[in-house]
């Protein structure tokens, strides 16, 4: 929904305010907590999250997911000493005898003596009694069969058992995200499940009398863009989309009974309806509802007006504005810490670097403009109004531009 414009908050030092209580003669309106900094949301998002139970998955099943646990090995790497280079397992002073061929996967249980050598393959057992490995293109074949060469210096090409990582060490801590490298890791330490934590469950609720969901809109109508951009967002940080809905905001009220009725997800997001507008019912559910807030109203633009709430034990209401630029600042704000706590993630640093281009001064907020790389260095582009997603969807990541950024070219931390 593309709500009613809210008032923008006033101006504000670093430190939070408090909004002025309303006068008691005026009808009740859930009290507000105080607006919270852009750099403070993210951090109270994320930490008022516990991450969801640990489960087992079979490897295939776990890209993508986070380690519950630290990740160890189950026997030294390499398990045992292997030739890293074609070649000869030497032993003694040459010329060498050869006793043998040695391939991968293949061991040889016989034991050098001196002045012998086993033909060896690369990712071969190297046997026992073995000095090194010369190399196959420094090797001599003799007229009476023996090989001949440089002495290689005592463990030359020879990955000796555990010098990667004895057994039982931590090769990854819990809370990694589990990549393609990770994957691998665990295959090779002997691992056929990891545990994990699933990803949060997500239903999304879209809300807004105006919304057309095909075609070009029709005269005050608008085009939905929630609707297929959450979804995609939602993977991008981590989480599954349950299901997209749609309510209307008249009559009144329909938007708690969606609210509740979404079954089966840790986090309802909401768009639209997060603003103090005829039409805007969220907040007042979540009073009525008993809800924890955990962040109303950020010092931020776009997105000022999105909220984080507890609505029962482990099930979250994260309000985003129905703009979608301002939906799409809010989701990274305080959906993307949320989803990182539930997962078991941390919350993760935010580089720095200097970003150059004219972005307008908001005194008190932070401002969320994208940017492309140049090099180095990060250049603001156009197209970045509330309702406008050109600018996001040409650019590479978003750069927070604090209240005090008047240096064209001064580092700013980058979402």
């Amino acid at each position: 929904m593309l709500p009613t414009t809210a008032p923008a908050p006033a101006p504000a030092p670093a430190s939070d305010h408090v909004c002025t209580p309303v006068p008691a003669a005026v009808p009740r309106v859930p009290a507000r907590p105080p607006v919270v900094s852009w750099a403070r949301a993210r951090v109270l998002a994320h930490g008022a999250a516990r991450p969801l139970p640990a489960r087992r998955v079979p490897l295939r099943d776990a890209a993508g997911l986070t380690l519950a646990d630290a990740l160890p090995t189950l026997q030294p790497l390499p398990g045992f000493d292997t030739a890293a280079m074609d070649g000869y397992a030497v032993s003694g002073t040459g010329p060498w005898r050869v006793r043998a061929a040695v391939r991968a996967g293949a061991p040889w249980a016989g034991v050098l003596g001196a002045a012998e050598c086993v033909e060896i393959s690369t990712g071969a057992e190297v046997p026992a009694g073995a000095r090194a490995v010369l190399p196959l293109e420094a090797a001599v074949t003799t007229d009476d069969g023996r090989v001949s060469g440089p002495l290689p210096p005592p463990g030359r090409h020879v990955r000796r058992a555990g010098e990667d990582a004895p057994a039982g060490r931590r090769l990854a801590p819990a809370g990694t995200g589990i990549g393609p490298a990770l994957l691998g890791l665990a295959a090779s330490c002997g691992h056929d499940t990891l545990p994990v934590r699933p990803r949060p469950r997500v239903g999304v609720l879209v809300t807004g009398d105006e919304l057309d969901r095909a075609g070009v809109p029709g005269p005050g109508r608008v085009r939905d863009a929630l609707g297929p951009l959450l979804p995609a967002l939602v993977a991008e940080l981590g989480g599954a989309t349950e299901d997209v809905r749609y309510v209307p905001d008249r009559p009144g009220g329909r938007l708690a009974g969606a609210v509740h009725a979404v079954r089966g997800a840790d986090v309802v997001v909401v768009t639209g309806s997060t603003s103090v507008g005829a039409t805007d019912q969220l907040r007042r559910l979540l009073d009525e509802a008993g809800a924890r807030m955990v962040v109303d109203t950020v010092a931020c633009r776009p997105g000022h007006p999105m909220l984080l709430a507890e609505l029962a034990p482990d099930r979250w209401v994260v309000g985003l504005p129905g703009n979608p630029y301002a939906a799409l600042v809010a989701a990274r704000t305080l959906l993307g810490p949320l989803i990182a706590g539930l997962s078991g993630r941390a919350l993760g640093h935010l580089p720095c670097v200097p970003v150059h281009g004219r972005a307008r001064p908001a005194p008190g907020l932070t401002r969320l403009v994208p940017v492309v790389w140049d090099g180095a260095r990060a250049q603001i582009v156009d197209g970045y109004r509330a309702a406008f997603l050109q600018g996001a969807a040409v650019g590479d990541v978003l750069a927070a531009i604090p209240p005090d950024w008047t240096d064209d070219g001064a580092p700013v931390p980058l979402v």
